[in-house]
């Protein structure tokens, strides 16, 4: 029977689209990502085992997706892939306000799951500007970060257990909901940041945060990255209010900002070498603007703050994160401009930042690099000033100037987006070899037919 069909049969009230019916749907930030034969969204773990068991037994590959928000092409298919489509899986199962745990299905939104919890004064305790499509699975498979990262954790420190489906149809089961457990090799930690690789991630138990009551939002301009971690260390050191981002833009990337969002001249204080982004929590909207005001100014000359403002509403802080969040801004004056995500030790963020601008324009006069990030763990966002996509020659040598010497020094030549397909030869070039030939190994040993999302992060 053609595989159609015999999808039909084998999962008779599950949704299916062919070819034609992706074809003529939103794939999704990346184009690739509906290339496949056909997608399947069940509702539950067991469809979804039901699926990978048929694919398994037929060599049939089969790509996870969730928002379809990714930037690492990790979600890209082509013909004669399935999509597994975990749409369907949405339901948020339970939220534990004492023991502040969630239990939450892989296709549950970011934003679908801080609604609910803030209902219980709690939080998932990680935070991104794409909240409102990328899916909790998605991220867990990312090992997403976002700007709360710093205090927070990752996903891999959010995730307490999970269930996910192995490449042969078998559920693997480890809701472990408590936070102490050393019973063995914590196999969970295989999945997150697998990329569905080695499985597809179906349910998830969740550490939960208290939230502050309200919060405070500030923009200083400062000379460089060292004056605003003079800023941050400040305010880590206070117990009276909580630091919930620290975002730093460069020059470059808050001009392009400015101009793009309609930003007047003046309007706000852009005209610094560095901008922070800070937000703080406290018990009531008040203290919290109080404790930034008295903290800049305790800080402000030791820092060399160049200037700042407090947002005396919500809706300008609104308007300040603007600045940070619409980075589609980037992708209007540059259509498919080539973007990066790296971590680079705190000390050396002014040194890496410079060093890049240089090398980059050994390669052209014209690049000036918008480059943007999570200030307090290290994790810079940089684009290109050119459309894309260029030659692949020319894309590998910007890679090397990026990537040159990151891990050497303690960092990652990919913090929070993931391999994929796009960082695939940055991979092999630049991730410790040892560890490469670990992962075939591992990918080896729990795929061997190669069908769970081939052909990303490692090579088999």
């Amino acid at each position: 029977m053609p595989l159609l069909p015999s999808l039909r049969t084998l999962l008779p009230n599950t949704p299916i689209w062919d070819a034609g019916e992706l074809a003529s749907r939103d794939p999704g930030f990346d184009a690739r990502n509906f290339g496949a034969s056909a997608l399947v969204r069940p509702a539950d773990t067991a469809s979804v085992s039901t699926l990978v068991t048929f694919c398994a037994e037929r060599g049939i590959a089969l790509v996870p997706q969730g928002g379809r928000t990714g930037l690492a092409g990790g979600a890209a298919t082509s013909p004669g892939q399935i999509i597994c489509d975990l749409g369907g899986l949405a339901k948020i199962e339970e939220i534990d306000p004492f023991a502040r745990v969630a239990i939450v299905q892989a296709g549950v939104t970011l934003g679908a799951l801080q609604e609910a919890c803030a209902l219980h004064g709690l939080d998932p305790g990680i935070d991104l500007a794409a909240r409102g499509s990328a899916t909790i699975g998605g991220m867990v498979s990312t090992n997403a970060g976002g700007i709360m990262a710093f205090r927070n954790g990752t996903m891999r420190q959010r995730v307490l257990g999970l269930e996910a489906v192995l490449p042969d149809g078998r559920v693997f089961s480890d809701l472990t909901r408590v936070l102490k457990t050393s019973a063995g090799y914590d196999l969970k930690h295989l999945f997150i940041g697998a990329e569905g690789t080695l499985g597809i991630v179906t349910r998830l138990a969740l550490r939960l945060d208290p939230v502050a009551g309200a919060s405070a939002t500030a923009l200083v301009g400062v000379p460089d990255a060292a004056s605003a971690q003079r800023i941050v260390r400040h305010f880590l050191g206070q117990t009276s209010t909580r630091l919930a981002a620290a975002e730093i833009l460069w020059r470059n990337f808050a001009s392009l900002m400015q101009r793009g969002l309609g930003y007047a001249p003046g309007q706000l204080p852009l005209d610094a070498p560095c901008l922070l982004l800070l937000g703080l929590g406290a018990d009531t909207m008040e203290a919290a603007r109080a404790a930034l005001e008295d903290g800049l100014a305790a800080i402000w000359e030791e820092a060399g703050v160049i200037d700042g403002l407090v947002a005396s509403s919500e809706a300008q802080a609104a308007a300040l994160w603007r600045l940070r969040e619409e980075t589609e801004q980037i992708e209007r004056a540059h259509p498919m401009a080539p973007s990066f995500d790296v971590s680079v030790p705190g000390g050396g963020l002014d040194a890496y930042v410079a060093r890049i601008e240089a090398g980059l324009k050994t390669l052209d006069a014209t690049y000036a690099p918008y480059v943007y990030g999570h200030l307090a763990d290290g994790n810079l966002h940089i684009s290109i000033n050119c459309a894309g996509p260029v030659p692949h020659d020319r894309h590998e040598a910007i890679e090397d100037v990026l990537y040159d010497g990151l891990r050497e020094a303690g960092g990652s030549f990919s913090a929070e987006h993931g391999v994929g397909l796009e960082k695939r030869e940055a991979y092999e070039r630049h991730a410790d070899p040892v560890k490469r030939d670990l992962a075939r190994m591992i990918k080896g040993l729990i795929d061997p037919g190669n069908v769970m999302n081939p052909g990303k992060v490692v090579k088999m």
